[in-house]
């Protein structure tokens, strides 16, 4: 067994393609329109999905926003300076919620940023 995908149900399509492809850099590996059932699926990645686990984006055409609930925690993405990860974020428009730095009782580096729907992403500087 492997982990295929994690899905999230976003608001505006256009806007998480966006920062997921631009700011974060993954690439659209296949999206798909349902008109019967309203909804449009799109799958974005760092690769091949026969090869990575990828991330689902779920549009329902009929809603714009979703509450997050208490349930949820975060994507966590490996880089190697989350410092410069955070800048470069930042300079394409991205949402930095916690600097770069030290996590809180440990050494790691860690940040987090925000997509447009309000989805916290982690990134974990790999050693």
């Amino acid at each position: 067994m492997r982990m295929l995908h994690t899905m999230l149900r976003v608001g505006n399509l256009e806007k998480s393609l966006q920062f997921y492809t631009e700011v974060l850099g993954m690439q659209l590996l296949r999206q798909k329109d349902y008109p019967e059932g309203r909804f449009t699926l799109a799958f974005v990645g760092y690769g091949p999905e026969e090869t990575n686990t990828v991330l689902e984006l779920t549009h329902n055409w009929d809603i714009t926003s979703y509450d997050l609930g208490n349930g949820y925690g975060h994507i966590a993405l490996g880089v190697a300076d989350a410092y410069a990860a955070c800048e470069k974020i930042k300079a394409l428009g991205g949402k930095v919620v916690r600097e770069a730095g030290p996590m809180k009782h440990g050494t790691k580096v860690i940040a987090f940023v925000e997509d447009p729907d309000g989805y916290k992403v982690e990134l974990i500087q790999q050693e």
